[in-house]
């Protein structure tokens, strides 16, 4: 690879790179202005806009999205009668969890055993590194040769809609021939792979109250109704005794035809614990990208240190459910509201508020875009052919845009291999996979664009 032009730009950009996304991943930019500020998030924007600024993109904007954040929209021409391609990725994050958990201080970004730590590093921080090291390549080689939207999100990991309500109401500013989502990953590190699913999810907290107030375990426990016993009684009726997602009505027998998953990769993917066994049925594949899966993301009740021996009066969860492409979100949340309410015991009272819901996606994987990727992956992965994989997370953007733009080619690539555990303490990315990503990326937009594939 490395006497291809383009290859070698990129490998001399990412001492750079480093340093940029060292200064990005040092913005707290959670989209939660409850617990982290706002002007974390407005100065990763800021600093975005100016790097596009940098780049000679013009119309550099700061759009105030519905849901009260910003995302960073910029155009950059290319020859006349191009065609127009879109660059997606997103600079929110994941909360950094359990601080002390990180084996170095999330938001610093640290070089570990040829690995770049921190939060956002993959996950979508990286993904922006990702687009501006392919356009710098092309400008160093010739130019970049199509029209460029970069439209990067500042609430992505919410769910809460803010861009994709935006892009409905301005329905010319994302329009494109092809655009490339870059907040996927490589099905293993060096295994160049476009995610051609993507699961749908609902995001619903739950509440229950049984009492006006606490009560004394020992005087009223045994006949005064628990509330904490049942929402644990609730949550369990989401899952089958092996551990299959049973929501009343959803439909979980679905089966991935695509790249395979073996229990093992998957176990040592996911660094499952010896003995533990893995739940559901079907495959791995069948499980994670083409059925529904439910997970309880938190739970509201005294934790125990300093618990007081008390029936609890309130309760309240968390729950976020995934839905495979064919599965409505919206029809999937009416069922999990309606399946939370019939498993309520004891006549307690449920309230229940949806706080996210997004769109499954498929992709068209026949289309011309999908082979100029195809032949660039094989110059950037010497040795390699592009693979199909699903993902079982959500990027609620994709069908929103597949709507808008019918015509659009959509693919989506990234750096969340596994190794990077985005979403978990010591999110990591592979500078190994930026860079090879990047060299991909930059030879899709010249293979697009001329149609030499």
């Amino acid at each position: 690879m490395s006497s291809n032009p383009v290859a070698a730009t990129v490998a001399s950009l990412i001492p750079r790179a480093k340093e940029e996304l060292t200064e990005l991943v040092a913005f707290k930019s959670v989209a939660d202005f409850g617990q982290f500020p706002r002007a974390e998030s407005e100065g990763a924007a800021r600093w975005i806009a100016d790097a596009l600024t940098a780049e000679g993109f013009e119309d550099v904007a700061l759009l105030d999205t519905p849901d009260g954040t910003q995302s960073v929209y910029g155009y950059l021409p290319g020859p006349e009668g191009a065609k127009t391609v879109l660059l997606y990725a997103h600079y929110d994050v994941q909360p950094p969890l359990d601080e002390s958990g990180w084996d170095t201080p999330p938001f610093e970004l640290t070089e570990r055993d040829g690995r770049w730590y921190g939060r956002g590093t993959a996950d979508c921080k990286g993904g922006v590194l990702l687009h501006l090291l392919a356009l710098r390549a092309l400008k160093a080689d010739g130019g970049v040769p199509v029209h460029v939207k970069v439209i990067i999100e500042g609430s992505e990991e919410q769910g809460t809609g803010g861009l994709e309500r935006y892009a409905e109401e301005h329905p010319d500013l994302l329009a494109a021939d092809a655009i490339v989502i870059g907040d996927a990953g490589n099905f293993r590190a060096g295994l160049p792979t476009v995610t051609s699913t993507l699961r749908g999810m609902t995001l619903v907290r739950v509440r229950i109250d049984t009492l006006e107030g606490n009560l004394h375990s020992g005087q009223f426990g045994g006949a005064a109704p628990d509330a904490l016993a049942a929402l644990v009684r609730v949550l369990d009726s989401l899952r089958a005794e092996d551990g299959t997602t049973t929501v009343d009505g959803l439909t979980g027998d679905g089966a991935w035809d695509g790249l395979p998953y073996g229990d093992a990769r998957f176990r040592a993917d996911a660094k499952v614990l010896d003995g533990v066994e893995l739940i559901g049925s079907g495959t791995v594949a069948d499980r994670v990208w083409a059925r529904p899966a439910v997970t309880v993301l938190g739970i509201d009740c005294p934790p125990v240190v300093g618990a007081t021996p008390s029936v609890q009066a309130s309760a309240g969860a968390l729950i976020s459910l995934r839905v495979p492409p064919g599965v409505d979100a919206a029809d999937a949340t009416k069922l999990l509201l309606a399946h939370l309410e019939a498993h309520t015991p004891w006549g307690a009272r449920l309230s229940s508020e949806q706080v996210g819901q997004g769109q499954a996606f498929r992709a068209d994987t026949t289309s011309p875009a999908y082979r100029a990727m195809a032949d660039a992956m094989a110059v950037a992965y010497p040795g390699q052919q592009m693979s199909y994989a699903g993902q079982g997370g959500s990027i609620p953007l994709c069908n929103t845009l597949a709507v808008l733009y019918p015509k659009a080619e959509i693919l989506l690539i990234g750096l969340s291999e596994p190794e990077a555990r985005i979403h978990a303490v010591n999110e990591s990315v592979s500078p190994d996979e930026l860079e090879r990503l990047s060299v991909a990326e930059a030879l899709f937009l010249r293979n697009y664009a001329s149609g030499a594939h």
